[in-house]
């Protein structure tokens, strides 16, 4: 009785080692950094729902117009039988090129932002190949914030991929709710599965707002929610509040102090206008 209550211990001392390894590797491949960054360091742009490909323009065109040379536009459409329509150009350059992706069903919802987060891994498959970059940084706008979040939970580890910085606009994390009490199923599954996220990630949260109540649209509570997702699980989560004219949900994609602070924290590189006058909560 005594060797086989012993065996029992030792059979599962072994297999709880083999889970505990088995984690640790998992989580480590998902943060490992590929051995050697390609060239090629894309900006890819995710627009909100009832948004298409060229949701991006004017905040493109003003980037473009306050740094030294112009790096391109690719924009891509994933459509719901998986193809992939394009227009625009890429040209690898010592800028970051401009990635759109867009869905032709754009529609909003927890569902449809499922669907589109398989399009998006889907049309990632087709352009790191395609293109060969193995890092990149990431915008997204109202939904696509929200699809952004769902890929890093869901698919991102199935691809050798380096994300170095995410930046969400008016991304309604719980929905339209105003209460954090109350959180939605969708909110639920992203603080759940959480711990997917990669721990090198840069983050930044950005919210417009008129009266610290909402942009029109999304509530600032639901914006303010991302930080029980990435808040202690990325390597740094910053919030911004923006204030004063064009900070409706629609104006804030090319609002001129977020412009201003995707050429600082995106780009990595100054600005030539002044430094807006933002509401700034670190981690």
């Amino acid at each position: 009785m005594v060797k086989w209550t012993k065996g029992l211990f030792f059979v599962f001392l072994f297999l709880l080692i083999a889970i505990l390894g088995l984690k640790w590797t998992q989580q480590n491949m998902r943060n490992a950094i590929p051995a050697n960054n390609s060239r090629v360091s894309p900006i890819i742009l995710v627009p909100g729902s009832s948004a298409t490909q060229e949701r991006f323009d004017a905040m493109v065109n003003e980037l473009n117009h306050n740094t030294a040379s112009a790096s391109s536009l690719l924009k891509v459409t994933v459509h719901a039988d998986n193809h992939l329509t394009y227009s625009g150009s890429f040209r690898a350059g010592k800028n970051h090129p401009y990635i759109v992706i867009a869905f032709a069903n754009n529609k909003d919802g927890y569902s449809n932002i499922k669907k589109q987060t398989k399009w998006f891994q889907y049309a990632m498959v087709i352009l790191t190949a395609r293109y060969h970059f193995n890092n990149f940084s990431a915008i997204g706008h109202s939904n696509g914030g929200l699809v952004l979040t769902r890929y890093l939970e869901k698919y991102f580890n199935r691809q050798k991929l380096r994300i170095n910085t995410l930046m969400t606009i008016a991304s309604p994390f719980n929905f339209s709710e105003t209460n954090i009490d109350k959180r939605t199923q969708m909110l639920s599954d992203l603080i759940r599965d959480k711990s997917k996220i990669p721990t090198n990630l840069v983050m930044y949260s950005v919210a417009g707002t008129e009266n610290y109540n909402n942009d029109g649209t999304v509530p600032f509570a639901s914006v303010e929610a991302g930080k029980y997702i990435y808040q202690d699980q990325a390597k740094s989560y910053t919030q911004i509040t923006v204030t004063g004219e064009d900070t409706t949900h629609h104006d804030l994609p090319q609002n001129r102090e977020i412009v201003n602070l995707i050429q600082q924290y995106i780009l990595g590189s100054p600005t030539k206008n002044p430094q807006p006058e933002v509401n700034v909560a670190p981690q």
